[in-house]
Formats: structure tokens, C-alpha cells, sequence
């Protein structure tokens, strides 16, 4: 029983060691194994593979470590959320630039007398050729704010 027990701790460490092992044969003609060359007998070097180291297993991640990527995950939750909500703002104010110019060269295309500020505060009518500058201006404009890209 003894042996036995010994038998079975030498093999389950046999792969532990990383010795050379040699094999030659006796003057009674049995074949040894072992770790040192005989100096009186030929023998030859064996190449023995040992059983490949298994993958360590990866070391678990401590509770600041956790905490640390929980974080870097709520701050690259909270970017993208600000990313949107800038699109998003964009989006509105560029659609209401363009209601805004659209309304203004509606007014300008619906004709009718227009006024116009002088230097000295006066309030004088437009003549057609100001008006269809300022018609034309207008829908430069219009066409400017509701280009989409």
C-alpha cells in the first residue's frame, strides 16, 4: 500500500520536473530510466515532453478595479448621451433658422408696400427694385439655412 501511495506521488509530480532523462540497458540486459548518465555503460539521451503549463488563470479583479471600469462605462454613457442630445440641438435650431427664413421670404414674395428706415428714423416706401433686392436677399438666406448637408 505503501508503495502504491509513493507510486502515485512520484507520477503526479513527474510532470513537474524538468530533468533530462537518459535510457540504457544493464549488464542483465533490463532497460533503466533515469535522471543521471551511467559512466560505465552507452546510453542515450531522451527527449521527454512535459504536459504544457495550463493558462493562468486570470487574477480576479478587486472591488476598486470593478468600480473603475463601472465608471469608465457610465462616463462613456454620459459622452454619448451629451453627443445626441448636442445633435439633437443642432437639429432644432437649424429647423427653426429655416422656418424662420422661409417665413420672411413668403412675406417678401406676397408683395404689397413695404417701408423702410432712414438714417434720420423717417419711415419712407420701397420702390420695386428695392424690393426685389431685398426678395432675392431673403431667399439666399432661405436657401442657405434650409441647405441640408
Amino acid at each position: 500500500m505503501k508503495r502504491l501511495i509513493l507510486l502515485a506521488i512520484t507520477l503526479a509530480a513527474a510532470p513537474l520536473a524538468v530533468a533530462q532523462l537518459y535510457k540504457y540497458t544493464d549488464k542483465d540486459g533490463k532497460t533503466v530510466y533515469t535522471d543521471q548518465p551511467p559512466a560505465s555503460v552507452e546510453s542515450k539521451q531522451l527527449r521527454v515532453p512535459t504536459a504544457p503549463a495550463a493558462a493562468a488563470p486570470a487574477p480576479a479583479k478587486t472591488a476598486l478595479e470593478k468600480d473603475k471600469e463601472l465608471e469608465k462605462g457610465r462616463k462613456e454613457s454620459r459622452e454619448t448621451a451629451k453627443k445626441a442630445d448636442d445633435t439633437a440641438q443642432r437639429a432644432r435650431e437649424a429647423e427653426e433658422k429655416c422656418s424662420t427664413a422661409t417665413g420672411n421670404y413668403k412675406q417678401w414674395e406676397a408683395g404689397g408696400r413695404f417701408t423702410k428706415r432712414t438714417e434720420s428714423g423717417e419711415r419712407v416706401y420701397m420702390d420695386e427694385a428695392e424690393q426685389a433686392a431685398e426678395k432675392e436677399k431673403a431667399r439666399s438666406i432661405m436657401d442657405q439655412a434650409c441647405k441640408k448637408a
